[in-house]
Order: C-alpha cells, then structure tokens, then sequence
C-alpha cells in the first residue's frame, strides 16, 4: 500500500509541474498585447485596440493611465439613455424641458452645444441626436435631469454603471459631458470632488458594452448631419471627421475610413485630443480608443494606424464550432436516468481575433460537467463548461446535452442501488 501512494505522489507532483510548464507568463491580454505589439508611431499618449465581440486586446499602449477623456464620457451618458429606453423609464417621443443649467451650458460659446434657451422644450430623441452628433453638453445635462433628476445624481449613477461593466478602479465621472469642473460654474457637483477621468481601456470597455448592449448606438453614431431643429439655417456636423458617410465630402475625405460608424470624439485643454472609433469589416468590428493626442487630425491618423494594424495583422480563426464532441468529456453522470450518462457536445462556439498563422497548439482547453444533474434531461439542457485560455484570457462556453436521456423506472433504479450499494461497501473494505 506505501508503494502505491509513493507512485500516486510521483504522478501528481509530474502533472503539477507539467501545469507550470504551460501556464502562460503574462498577467493579462492587454499586457500581452503591449509587450508583443509592434512601434506604430503613435502620437497619442495612450491607446488600445480591441475586438468587439469578446473584448479581446490586440494592442496596448499606456492603456491603464488615467487620464481626463473629455467628451468621451459622453459615451456612458449614451449607455445610461439607451438603458433608460430599454427598460421603459423613459421614450424617444417624451418632452424635455430645458433647464438653467442646460440653458447655461448651451449658450456657453467656448463650449460645444446648440444654443437653448431655458424653458425650450425638445424630445429625448431630438437631444440624443445632439448629443451624438454634435457632442451637445446642454442636451446631455437635460437627459441626465430627466433621467435622475439632476445631473448630480446622474454623474452618481454613471459611477455605479462603472463598477457594474467592470471599469477600473480609477474610472470616475462627476457630470454627463466630461467638461471640466470650472466649465460648470455654480452647478459643479458638491457631492463629486475632483474631475471625471478614466483609462483608454476604461473607454474601450465603455464601447464594448455599447455596441454590444445597444447596438443601435452606431444608427445615431454614424450620422454624418442633420439639423437639430427644422427651422435651423445650418445642420450639426459630426465631429467625427473618419466616419464611412463622409467619403465624398471633399473636407473629410482625407481622414474617411471603410466601415467606420462611431463613436465619440472628446476635446478639452487638460484632455487633448481624444476619440473612441469603431468600425466593421469583414464582419469583423474593432473599437480603437487614442488619448491625449496633440491635434485632432493626430487622433484620426493614430485611429487610421491601430485599425490598420488589426485589420491587416489578425484574422478571425474558429476555435470551438458549436454542436461538436467534446474530447476530454465525452460524458457526464446523471443520477435517476435510464442510463448514468448523457453526451456532451458544445452549446455555441467561439471565433476569436488572432494574429495570421496562429497555431491550434496556442488554445488551451478544459471541460467541466456538472455533478448535480437528475434525469430527466432534455437535449440541449447545460450540462457544463468548457473554458479555452488566449494569451491567458478565459474564454467560456456552454456545454449542453447531446440528446434526451429519460428518468429511469423505479424497478431499474432500484437494482442500480444495490449494486452501487455493494460496489461501495466493497471499495471501502479495499481502502480499509
């Protein structure tokens, strides 16, 4: 019996050192993104590049420095509207009634905005347009009023949604436009020192979540003009110069880019020049996030470079097809059924952003059934996970059932506890 257990000593600590022996060095994908990623020139003091579907990090530089992103904290004001109209709070058609403090920010002229005059009122559709395309402050404090009440409560909110969605613990917002707190006037926030700020990961999170939750985001992204009321002599123009629409617009052409539809530019003098992008092609969407940059023209041309390097660097590889067997758990016990175990085959399947030539062998798999299941159990029903590690990044899919396995008859169920009854008493009798 010492003999046995020496040898199953051997074995375990070969497996554990056979499991350091692979597990990857590198502490997250951003940080292997920017340990790997190649020198684009970027004039930007920070930046990252990452797949839309699963959050994938394909470049990062200084994308865990807090910085302040101006305009683009808007792009949480645009999540909390878009929330607000899904879950029935508000609708597009509800009017608005323009306050002193919307009315302040709207007819600041230093400031970006559509003169407003206090008691104005305008739909919530009119004011996301404003906001959207023409980066409006004013519109974006009288959502947020109509949302929560003030702008206060609003910024207070748009901090709980941080946590919520997983930003850091340095991402932090005191009002709806990203405006400096001396751009407020008597209506900073008393309860919210200090000013908004966050990471360039941050703002691609922020991103990810707001294409993948409210995809018709990119319907009012990709608004190249409109006019934000009718009467108006000229339109609101997007700020967002790259966007695909612009193409023949002779003033833009030089910095369009294919299949780019969003998101939101940002401008202040503490910030600089910032942009969140996203653009599609191939069925293959990215989201590009550049911060600090020196000019706006420099934000585009370092969006144009990160793009560019997806697009022509990395290539969508299919690594788990949905509806296939599943190697190192062909089965999963199941208690009470006609049989003690049903197939396993995966649920969905998983496409990731990989550089061109990945090898297979750079997909780490594990499966894992659950214990608790009972007969009986449908075709389909989740029956455990299967985790696939990427650049140390878990990926997880559903493993569900590969047909119907019926509840056993109480006379079949009766024997099967003898036997495991006598199969038991036997093993610990041995171990004994």
């Amino acid at each position: 019996m010492n003999r046995f257990w020496k040898w199953g000593k051997l074995i375990l600590a070969a497996s554990i050192v056979a499991q350091i022996a692979i597990s990857p060095l590198v502490a997250n994908t951003a940080q292997a993104a920017e340990a790997d990623a190649p020198n684009l020139g970027l004039s930007s003091k920070s930046a990252i590049l990452m797949e839309a579907s699963t959050g994938q990090v394909l470049y990062a530089q200084n994308e865990n420095t807090p910085m302040q992103p101006a305009s683009m904290a808007k792009m949480m004001t645009e999540y909390l509207v878009l929330d607000s109209i899904a879950n029935k709070k508000i609708d597009w058609t509800d009017t608005l009634t323009i306050s002193d403090y919307s009315a302040f920010l709207s007819n600041n002229k230093a400031l970006s905005g559509i003169p407003k005059a206090q008691g104005d009122q305008y739909s919530v559709q009119d004011l996301f347009n404003a906001v959207t395309i023409y980066s409006d402050n004013g519109a974006a404090v009288a959502l947020a009023e109509k949302i929560s009440g003030s702008e206060e409560k609003f910024a207070q909110l748009m901090n709980e949604t941080a946590a919520k969605l997983g930003l850091s613990k340095d991402a932090y917002f005191i009002n709806t436009s990203g405006l400096d707190r001396v751009d407020l006037g008597k209506f900073a926030p008393a309860s919210l020192p200090g000013e908004t700020i966050f990471t360039a990961k941050d703002a691609a999170l922020i991103a990810y979540h707001l294409v993948k939750d409210y995809p018709d985001i990119l319907k009012f992204s990709s608004i190249t003009s409109k006019k934000f009321r009718a009467t108006d002599t000229n339109p609101m123009i997007n700020y967002n110069w790259m966007l695909e629409g612009n193409k023949d617009n002779v003033n833009f052409k030089k910095y369009v880019y294919q299949g780019l539809d969003g998101l939101k530019t940002g401008h202040t003098d503490k910030a600089g020049y910032c942009f969140t992008g996203t653009a599609i092609r191939n069925d293959t969407r990215l989201i590009s996030v550049v911060m600090n940059s020196s000019s706006r023209d420099n934000s585009f041309f370092d969006t144009k470079k990160l793009l560019d390097y997806g697009y022509t660097n990395f290539e969508k590889k299919e690594v788990v097809k949905a509806g296939s067997p599943v190697e190192s758990l062909a089965t999963v016990p199941i208690k009470k059924g006609t049989n003690t175990e049903v197939g396993v085959v995966t649920g969905e399947g998983l496409s990731l952003l990989v550089k061109k030539g990945t090898q297979d062998s750079a997909f780490a798999k594990t499966a894992e059934g659950k214990t608790d299941l009972i007969a009986p159990i449908a075709k389909g029903q989740e029956v455990g996970t299967m985790t696939v590690t990427f650049e140390n990044k878990p990926y997880t899919i559903k493993l569900v059932a590969a047909n119907d396995e019926e509840k056993g008859g109480w006379f079949r169920l009766f024997f099967r506890a003898i036997k495991n009854f006598f199969v038991d008493m036997i093993s610990g009798a041995k171990k004994a």
